[in-house]
């Protein structure tokens, strides 16, 4: 008899971005050794962006329940279409209208902990005939958004015989944005209580990085379980250099206060002092970019170097990978954004091409890159090592030797390996 798992994400295709992979894939592979797994996903989201190829990639062995959801963001969007996806999406301006810094503090004082806290209760009445039948079965909240793990606490208080997992991809109150939403004490109590109650409510945690780990085990007893993100696809097996250009390439959002001025003041020194570099060097960004960034590049004369392709689907992210000369992978000099690893770095992985990361001294996506020999990594005070990384890459473009990383290190992240890891957790809270 397989074994009952409901899964609750609000992030399902056709949303676009690296939020849907997660537990669209743990729902491929879990059938495949012995679950029942079951769904509940928004009937009618506003996602930010959308991938319509996604929706080829849902099992058809699994069951969805699909919700109706109310989203505060549609009736936004009738103010302003663009600001609203790109508050969506996480791209706050610097430069903010009085609509938009509205916008932002209705967003952090009144919608707590986040804008689809009006689902739960649809789901809660969704998935009472679900739970009639299957009064012992593991359920699995993933956020953000978190108000999903608010559902699997009332669902764990309701029906305490089930066994409720929270699956945090990124950190709650210590997210690097939450200083952007304006939150008055009232507000940002309440989310401190309610993360509390989650962690403290769970059986178990899942979380995406050690950093998350470590700073949750400060705040609970809760047993705690690390799955990072992973990959799905089949690995790059071109072992040679690609053709065309010496390409610099970004895949996935770049937002305002991501903007990597000490690589742009690099980047501007390399072309100024080689004509030869500047003859053959682009830099690619697939994906949604904000207008600040746009203006920096600008603003160090790079215009001329960029290939700016908007998003793209999923799988023609796959191939820029593999067609760059390198990856770029930019992180906010912060402390809170240490425990953020993008879930992008593992296809990064997968596509076998070097990978130049900047960030934060201490950064967990420093340890991963360290252990898979996949690249190398530069804090915000190594302008001259990165200067001379980037040089040498060039050097080996240009005598052809800017080969593939061929190890199979990288192997421990394929979503089938990691689904394995997840079943042995949910066995863990039923022993």
């Amino acid at each position: 008899m397989k074994k009952p798992v409901l899964i609750i994400s609000y992030y399902w295709p056709p949303a676009g971005g690296p939020g849907v992979q997660r537990w669209l894939k743990f729902a491929k592979y879990l059938p495949q050794i012995g679950y029942d797994v079951t769904v509940v996903v928004p009937e009618n989201p506003d996602y930010p962006v959308l991938d319509e190829s996604l929706l080829e990639e849902i099992p058809e062995n699994i069951n969805l329940i699909k919700v109706k959801i109310k989203e505060p963001s549609r009736m936004a969007g009738k103010l302003s279409l663009k600001r609203t996806k790109n508050l969506q999406r996480g791209i706050l301006n610097k430069k903010a209208s009085f609509i938009e810094r509205a916008m932002v503090w209705l967003r952090g004082n009144f919608f707590i902990p986040d804008a689809r806290i009006g689902w739960k209760h649809h789901v809660l009445k969704a998935v009472e005939p679900f739970l009639s039948e299957h009064r012992e079965c593991t359920v699995i909240t993933t956020g953000p958004p978190h108000s999903v793990h608010l559902i699997g606490r009332e669902l764990k208080t309701l029906l305490p015989s089930i066994k409720w997992l929270a699956d945090f991809r990124d950190p709650w109150t210590t997210i690097g944005y939450h200083k952007d939403l304006k939150l008055g004490k009232r507000a940002q109590k309440r989310h401190v209580d309610l993360e509390q109650e989650v962690l403290g409510a769970a059986d178990l945690l899942i979380v995406t990085s050690p950093f998350t780990g470590k700073e949750f085990k400060l705040k609970t007893a809760t047993p705690l379980q690390l799955i990072t993100n992973g990959y799905d696809m089949k690995p790059n097996t071109r072992t040679r250099q690609p053709e065309g250009k010496f390409t610099l390439a970004h895949i996935g959002t770049l937002l305002s206060d991501r903007n990597p001025l000490l690589l742009w003041e690099t980047l501007q020194e390399l072309c100024r002092d080689s004509e030869d570099f500047t003859a053959h060097f682009q830099l690619q960004l697939a994906g949604n970019v904000s207008d600040e960034i746009l203006e920096s590049i600008n603003n160090f004369q790079l215009e001329k170097y960029v290939d700016h392709k908007g998003y793209v689907s999923h799988d023609s992210s796959i191939e820029l990978m593999f067609q760059a000369q390198a990856l770029l992978l930019i992180e906010i000099d912060s402390e809170e954004t240490k425990a953020i690893i993008p879930g992008k770095i593992f296809e990064y992985f997968a596509s076998r091409r070097p990978i130049v990361a900047i960030g934060p001294r201490g950064a967990d996506i420093e340890l991963l890159l360290t252990d898979t020999h996949s690249g190398e990594y530069f804090n915000y005070q190594q302008k001259a090592a990165l200067k001379k990384h980037i040089n040498y890459l060039y050097d080996l473009y240009k005598t052809g030797r800017n080969y593939s990383n061929s190890n199979d290190l990288i192997e421990r992240y394929h979503r089938s390996h990691l689904t394995q890891i997840l079943a042995k957790t949910i066995e863990f809270v039923w022993e």
